[in-house]
């Protein structure tokens, strides 16, 4: 699966500004293209302009992007846009929300506010003046709030229709799905006894969060979700999330995709107890040099090379391995090493 990227501006010794596009690797951002630098402050928002194209293009995630106002090839143009008229995207976003069946739920608060989402994301107080500013839906701030307090009644209707449109137009048969977890963060300080600081994907350390755990089918289309107080370790959200979906669609056979760092070995124990087949990404770092050694004779240094031992498949990457040399060869040639010195 693609990382998802994020964009970093890192001041440079030469006081200019460095553009860069990478991920966070637990605490660790790697970086993955330096765009460019500047001190100039019109070229930086250049810069950006063209490091949120390359997030967009090689992102893993579609990004629908209906307000013209953030086109970056306008911005490079010199073209203002005066005015955008979102009614046909609302339209459009409309008649999806009627395709997957939640009309049927008979709540225009959750409709309206979710293809606002879409089209502007922004806080509830925000949201309420835009639905009046494109569209001429009026809302009380205290009926949205009273309202929105009660859409978690409606979680499990949601995924019987979300699951129900997989399973008739997109061919899902629960035979394959996807596990991910998420943080999401409030602009706040103060914490409740579900909203409490945690490990964050955002970077946000110091404010509350809240952590999702989402299942998919093999195009990502949601069947379902759970939320977990945001100091929730997220190896530990898997298992109730994929045993709950067995449970309630009785299902006798699954296999679960997910990131290795969920997928302990007590994990994939408890899987393979409840006859859970499972695909994770292996580490190799752990393995000794003997063992390393075997499976690089096997593989044999062709690209695209898959090497199939019990239940480990092994696959030669050319890229990786030019990667990971020229890494290797920069430990090895640091001065701070070769000297014996390590600052």
């Amino acid at each position: 699966m693609k990382p998802h990227y994020r964009v970093r501006k890192v001041k440079t010794s030469s006081g200019s500004t460095a553009i860069q596009v990478g991920f966070y690797k637990g605490k660790r951002f790697i970086l993955e293209k330096h765009i460019g630098s500047s001190k100039d402050i019109h070229k930086i928002d250049e810069l950006i302009g063209i490091t949120n194209e390359y997030v967009n293009s090689n992102s893993a995630q579609l990004r629908f992007d209906f307000n013209p106002q953030s086109k970056e090839i306008l911005f490079k143009r010199g073209i203002k846009v005066e005015k955008s008229i979102l009614e046909t995207a609302s339209e459009y976003l409309e008649n999806i929300y009627q395709q997957l069946g939640f009309n049927c739920l008979k709540n225009d608060v959750l409709k309206h506010f979710a293809i606002i989402r879409v089209l502007e994301p922004a806080s509830k107080t925000k949201s309420i003046m835009l639905l009046n500013k494109y569209f001429n839906i009026e809302y009380k701030r205290t009926t949205v709030f009273r309202k929105l307090a009660k859409l978690p009644s409606l979680k499990e209707k949601v995924e019987h229709l979300a699951t129900k449109y997989a399973k008739n137009n997109l061919g899902f048969n629960f035979s394959l799905v996807f596990y991910d977890v998420t943080t999401l963060y409030f602009e706040t300080h103060n914490e409740d006894d579900f909203r409490l600081n945690g490990f964050s994907k955002d970077n946000k350390i110091n404010q509350p969060q809240i952590l999702i755990g989402l299942v998919v089918n093999e195009i990502g289309f949601p069947i379902c979700y759970d939320i977990f107080k945001g100091n929730t370790f997220e190896g530990k959200t898997i298992l109730p999330v994929i045993l709950g979906l067995k449970r309630k669609y009785h299902m006798d056979q699954i296999t679960v995709i997910a990131d290795a760092a969920m997928l302990s070995v007590e994990n994939l124990t408890q899987l393979e107890n409840h006859k859970i087949d499972y695909v994770v990404g292996a580490r190799m770092g752990g393995l000794n040099l003997e063992e390393v050694r075997n499976i690089a004779s096997m593989l044999g240094r062709t690209d695209k090379n898959i090497f199939k031992q019990e239940s480990v498949i092994y696959e030669y990457s050319t890229k990786r391995a030019r990667k990971d040399k020229i890494e290797n060869n920069k430990q090895v040639n640091n001065p701070r090493l070769t000297s014996g010195v390590v600052h």
